[in-house]
């Protein structure tokens, strides 16, 4: 039997058909494309895995700013407090988010999922929901492969770069991928795990990448955590049984076309978006005299 899929719908068909998870179809086809056993490609999770929980420490523990100073800390100061509108898992999960974020922006170790700019959302989901619920370690590796072909569909039919898509491309793809990964961690049906990648994305279409600076901080580092909290909506939204109008493959379509069509100002140039305000431009100016 062969494993390989260009899309989401081919994930699910295998996976229906086989009578195996949407995780078990894309670890399969990782043993057959790269030959390697299933111990292989598991240890290689648990590996990144790893630098997923300490990359978030990492934020956590380090508080003082990052050279430009536009972040540091914030991820620190949200864990020592109490939610006041959000339930501690999403809180957490936000929390977490932000600080993988800052981590990369201090040059920690972190794992690109899909990108360095988006790298916070699927491990703080991941942790967030593992630790609610007390899960085992295969339900993070259901989590993490479930993510990988989501991610790796979407990097085959549209893009991940917000150079080429905007950062729908980066933070919605890790948005989409986080929320199928949740949904898998929780034994979640196939399809359930596809509603979950199309409630998430199409609600993040059009979404620009305007990063003050040219640095992955403003609004990179918080737009981590609010999307971390999207990714929980649309996987919440789908594990009750509400399902998307439109498929996840066209979902993805219409994002690579979307993101094709955005002037160049607004795909991480730093030439328009919030990158232009007054503010924008103020703290570029301050940052090149340093």
């Amino acid at each position: 039997m062969r494993y390989q899929y260009e899309t989401i719908a081919d994930i699910i068909e295998l996976a229906q058909t086989e009578s195996i998870s949407f995780s078990e179809v894309v670890l399969r086809q990782e043993m057959a494309q790269y030959e390697k056993s299933r111990e292989d490609v598991i240890r290689e999770i648990q590996r990144r895995l790893q630098i997923f929980e300490e990359s978030v420490q990492s934020g956590l523990d380090n508080i003082d700013r990052t050279q430009s100073g536009m972040s540091g800390g914030q991820a620190a100061r949200l864990l020592g407090n109490t939610p006041r509108f959000m339930s501690e898992l999403a809180y957490r999960a936000m929390t977490y988010a932000i600080a993988v974020n800052e981590a990369n922006a201090k040059m920690y170790r972190i794992v690109a999922c899909p990108t360095a700019g988006s790298c916070g959302v699927l491990p703080a989901c991941l942790k967030a929901v593992g630790e609610a619920y007390t899960l085992p370690e295969s339900a993070y590796i259901d989590g993490f492969l479930a993510a990988a072909g989501i991610g790796n569909v979407i990097t085959e039919r549209a893009c991940v770069a917000g150079a080429v898509g905007g950062c729908q491309a980066e933070v919605g793809s890790a948005a989409a991928m986080a929320a199928g990964a949740v949904v898998a961690m929780m034994g979640g049906k196939p399809s359930t795990v596809g509603h979950a990648v199309a409630l998430c994305l199409k609600n993040v279409l059009g979404l620009v990448c305007d990063p003050v600076a040219g640095l992955v901080e403003v609004p990179c580092v918080k737009r981590n955590g609010v999307y971390a909290v999207h990714a929980l909506t649309a996987a919440e939204l789908s594990m009750m049984g509400i399902a998307s109008q439109i498929p996840p493959d066209e979902v993805i379509e219409a994002m690579n076309e979307i993101g094709r069509a955005l002037p160049s100002t607004l795909r991480e140039t730093s030439e328009g978006g919030l990158a232009k305000t007054m503010h924008g431009e103020l703290i570029a100016e301050r940052i090149r005299n340093l």
